[in-house]
């Protein structure tokens, strides 16, 4: 397995595959969520306040770590899949 060492700021910069782009888009909801409890203008009981600052928290890492998730075409390696297909495509080639 080839190891390309990434540093955080190429990892955000870099595409980030479909499946972590929906749990990203879900931590963001997570955190509206949770700001809007914590920054309430009316009075909130203390657990439903105390629940929003967890929402926000966990929307916030939600969201974060999911950008850094790179697909392993992108970070430079074939799915094995593809792999054996060039295989069998370039032994067809040879024989014709």
């Amino acid at each position: 397995m080839k190891q390309r060492n990434l540093n955080l700021i190429s990892r955000i910069e870099s595409p980030t595959p479909k499946w972590f782009r929906i749990v990203r888009n879900l931590g963001l909801a997570l955190s509206a969520v949770g700001g809007v409890l914590v920054a309430a203008p009316v009075a909130l009981p203390a657990g439903i306040v105390t629940i929003g600052g967890y929402l926000l928290l966990g929307g916030s890492i939600i969201g974060a770590v999911s950008q850094t998730a790179v697909s392993a075409e992108e970070y430079g390696e074939k799915s094995r899949k593809s792999d054996t297909e060039s295989g069998e495509n370039s032994g067809n080639q040879e024989v014709k």
